[in-house]
């Protein structure tokens, strides 16, 4: 999925400066941003005070929706640089195409990992026919600098492992959860996974003390380390957790995204990661040019052209605006 933002501003984030070094509760409220004609999706990262978790840098929460007679999703093709792209679904199916020649339907609990590296395009839409509702969440995961240059490729895994815990299963998207790891591809030290509740659940998730953590709530009500969230929130919850107190009176999901800290300062505008102004610049100019980026063949529809660039220049800060 894409920022379609057409006032796309950069999002300047990563650096330790700003990692929550304790456990801590910070509910982070969505922004609605509109994808295309028929899909609005709540913005979690990045987030007025909050850009990074780990390496997870962009969450888009969408849906349920009820798209029976709308198109559903509808994003042409775009392009991307120095990250991956998690594609998640609890409903409906979403067919991506990419400039390597992938071509692939993604279901519910389907993992689709795009790596850009050095640069790829992609589209995405609901197919035709297509089921009745949409829901899921579209992920972003910043690549390091030594590996952000990469070929760029696509996985797609329609099966995954799992954890189970009384009125718990955990399916992993990536990284490793409790000696449980994914079969997707990790640059750094991170985790994502997919928590289904059922009603009645009191139980303990077993964390990493070095990563920091958030939950996204998905479907249903749970309680997060004592704290509500009602599905299109996250919360935010720092470092130095052994294990998350996790309660749900009535059946819930939640997805888990954690990871260590990064390490490096970022520039995030549009759809590209880089370092410097410089890089953005020559992205834009090559994407608006038709090069470096490939082609998206058998998509029905222009691609999308690039924002223009802000009037000031663009600098890597830190975590936190």
């Amino acid at each position: 999925m894409s920022n379609l933002d057409r006032e796309a501003v950069p999002s300047l984030c990563g650096g330790r400066g700003f990692v929550v070094a304790e456990p801590v509760r910070e509910l982070l409220s969505p922004r609605q941003v509109r994808l295309g004609e028929s899909t609005e999706v709540r913005r979690l990262l990045p987030n007025l005070g909050r850009r990074m978790v780990g390496a997870w840098c962009f969450v888009d929460h969408y849906g349920p929706d009820d798209i029976a007679d709308e198109p559903g999703m509808q994003v042409p093709p775009h392009p991307h640089m120095g990250l991956q792209t998690v594609s998640w679904l609890h409903e409906g199916e979403v067919l991506h195409r990419d400039s390597t020649g992938s071509l692939q339907t993604i279901r519910p609990r389907q993992l689709g990992l795009m790596t850009s590296g050095r640069a790829i395009s992609h589209s995405e839409e609901s197919p035709r026919p297509h089921a009745r509702h949409l829901h899921g969440a579209q992920l972003w995961v910043a690549l390091p600098d030594a590996h952000r240059h990469t070929d760029p490729h696509f996985e797609f895994h329609a099966e995954l492992p799992r954890v189970t815990a009384p009125g718990l299963t955990a399916t992993l998207l990536l990284g490793t959860l409790d000696g449980t790891t994914s079969p997707g591809t990790t640059y750094t030290p991170l985790v994502g996974a997919d928590l289904t509740l059922a009603a009645g659940t009191d139980t303990r998730l077993p964390l990493e003390r070095d990563f920091e953590y958030a939950v996204l709530s998905m479907t249903g009500e749970a309680h997060v380390d004592g704290v509500p969230l009602v599905p299109g929130s996250m919360l935010y919850l720092g470092c130095g957790r052994d294990e998350l107190p996790l309660r749900a009176d009535s059946d819930a999901s939640l997805m888990l995204l954690g990871g260590e800290p990064f390490d490096e300062e970022l520039i995030m505008f549009w759809n590209w990661i880089g370092r410097s102004q410089e890089e953005i610049v020559q992205a834009r100019r090559d994407w608006m040019e038709g090069t470096r980026f490939g082609e998206v063949k058998g998509y029905d529809g222009a691609p999308l052209p690039a924002p223009e660039l802000p009037p000031v220049p663009l600098k890597p800060r830190g975590r936190v605006r």
